[in-house]
């Protein structure tokens, strides 16, 4: 048993009775960000998920902190006001994760769009999408003046057609202008996720979470979860957060509470192997209408070319994955976009797929659907004493101040105060980030002199973990630093051995698709696999056939929902290789 468990058995072994204030069904980040929230206002709760946190939707944005600049069209201005403001606050609270991300818009046409935007600013749910220049100025503008509070990025650029082809060669010359403004991109969700819940953990000794444990009966109150070795435990829970996404209605009806909150839409993304696009972006996004008037994104991450997305309604969130004409509809459109650029199926490294939990809706479009989130209460009544919460819609970018919004509600309802805001608080490995070139190259130094590692290879791992790089650094191991993995040389046999024994990992899954990017960079071989395996299997004393059957486990999800058939030399460096 690792560190990290032997931790969370004691804190369940002093349930008294069973009784807790708070469950939380489903830790992706809504789920993570409101157990994080209560745990430091000090309210008892319990986080479970029945895979891994951060595993579901969570797993499968665009991997953008983003204020949301379509939503102008349809009038939610709060919305785009508050997550301009999360967006700034998430740049300074997560620094090891969130960076600035200068965005381009190609534009067609000067005066398109307008009369279509002001029909879907009235109701209409049919306005076809086409955006010209005067539209796009005045939105880029409007933008500017959201994300004021809290600015910490430029204002907004608009370029006429020779300096726009300047600064992105290989966009289409049909283009008339571009407009450059600033958002920003998260490199690692589904760590944060994770660094959320153990921020929740830390904050209060009571709380507790439980990864994949399934909710198996709910008489009377009484919560009964079977946990990944089998065993069993109940609660008696005061208050029910259903959290659980584009699930949330299927809980409420394991809890004897029906509901038809949910209206989910599906996401797709694809990451191309594609140096000179990459090359060619210099930073940027590009944010592009496609040529059916559907939006569009691509963007250097990682040093691959992500791709992405697609909103087609679906509500199987269990089986969702990237379909070959969505696949097909991405290359066409850089194609058209591009035409300077070759695109095929053999640059597609990864894709991945996701259901948005967003609410049920009779609109035409599902690009019209809110994004804004909400929190719907269903009161106790006979045979289930506690209310439930249901967490529905929201976005990347909002989950602290949807948290906020809750954790004031379930305040509220147990007549206790707010002890603290999170809107200034660090997460995870962003506490004590250095807040500047100078500061970050003195923690860096002192780092190196402390652990004697490289100094290139210390702000690495900065720049992958925060400051728990240190902690990874002095982790008491059988491994060293100097030992990497087979066809991934940028992560090494110690990191790997830290993740499964502080990080509350259960399965091989955990470890190569949440807490590292070695699934999604396309940097994993078998043998490299084997390796993770390995580490993992000493730290759990897996069997043999217990970790083939991980292996397999991970071999089958590659190829079922990330188009990836794993091989001895399928792994590959990162453009960015990093040390």
């Amino acid at each position: 048993m690792t560190d990290t468990a032997a931790d969370l058995d004691q804190r369940f072994s002093r349930l008294q009775d069973g009784d807790i204030d708070v469950v939380i069904l489903g830790a992706g980040v809504n789920g993570a960000g409101l157990f994080r929230d209560l745990a430091i206002q000090g309210i008892d709760c319990l986080i479970v998920d029945k895979s891994d946190f951060g595993s579901g939707t969570s797993a499968a944005p665009s991997r953008l902190i983003h204020g949301g600049l379509k939503y102008l069209e349809t009038g939610e201005f709060g919305l785009v006001a508050q997550s301009t403001l999360e967006r700034n606050l998430l740049l300074r609270n997560a620094p090891h994760c969130v960076e600035a991300l200068p965005t381009f818009v190609p534009i067609f046409s000067w005066t398109r769009g307008i009369w279509a935007a002001l029909r879907t600013l009235t109701g209409s749910t049919t306005a076809p999408r086409s955006r010209g220049a005067v539209l796009i100025k005045i939105g880029l503008a409007l933008y500017d003046f959201f994300g004021s509070r809290g600015r910490v990025m430029p204002r907004h650029r608009f370029v006429f057609k020779g300096r726009a082809l300047k600064e992105m060669p290989h966009v289409t010359p049909k283009i008339v202008a571009g407009g450059i403004y600033y958002d920003a991109k998260i490199s690692r969700p589904e760590r944060l996720v994770y660094e959320l819940v153990k921020d929740g953990l830390e904050a209060n000794g009571n709380a507790l979470a439980a990864n994949s444990t399934t909710l198996i009966s709910s008489p009377n109150g009484t919560l009964t979860f079977r946990r990944p070795d089998d065993s069993a435990f109940s609660v008696r829970p005061k208050l029910v957060i259903n959290a659980a996404g584009p699930w949330i209605d299927r809980v409420n009806e394991t809890l004897g509470a029906s509901s038809h909150l949910i209206g989910g839409t599906k996401g797709s993304h694809i990451l191309l192997d594609h140096p000179e696009l990459v090359r060619s972006l210099n930073g940027h996004m590009i944010y592009f209408e496609a040529d059916d008037g559907r939006i569009c994104l691509v963007y250097g991450y990682l040093g691959l070319a992500l791709v992405g997305s697609t909103d087609i309604p679906s509500a199987d969130p269990d089986n969702v994955r990237c379909e070959e004409p969505e696949l097909d509809y991405f290359l066409e459109s850089l194609r058209s976009l591009l035409p300077g650029l070759q695109f095929d199926e053999k640059q597609v490294v990864y894709t991945y797929s996701g259901i948005r939990p967003l609410p049920a809706s009779d609109a035409s479009s599902p690009g019209l659907i809110s994004r804004d989130h909400s929190a719907p209460v269903l009161e106790p009544q006979a045979g289930r004493p506690f209310a439930i919460i249901s967490l529905v819609g929201g976005k990347w970018t909002t989950f602290r101040g949807f948290a906020e919004e809750v954790a004031d509600t379930v305040l509220s309802r147990f007549k206790r105060t707010r002890r603290v805001s999170t809107q200034q608080l660090a997460i995870g490995g962003g506490k004590d980030f250095p807040a500047n070139p100078g500061a970050r190259k003195e923690w860096v130094r002192t780092v190196a002199a402390r652990t004697g590692i490289d100094p290139k290879r210390v702000g690495a791992l900065l720049a992958r973990y925060g400051t728990t790089a240190s902690a990874i650094l002095e982790h008491g191991s059988a491994y060293s630093d100097a030992e990497r993995l087979p066809g991934a040389s940028h992560y090494s046999f110690l990191e790997i051995d830290w993740i499964a024994r502080r990080e509350l990992v259960v399965h091989l899954s955990d470890i190569v698709f949440r807490r590292t990017t070695l699934a999604i960079e396309g940097a994993l071989t078998m043998e490299g696999l084997r390796a993770v395996g390995t580490i993992a299997a000493g730290a759990f004393g897996w069997s043999g056939q217990r970790l083939q059957a991980e292996i397999d486990d991970v071999v089958n999800s590659l190829a079922k929902f990330h188009g990836r058939r794993l091989t001895d030399t399928s792994g590959q460096q990162p453009a960015e290789a990093r040390i």
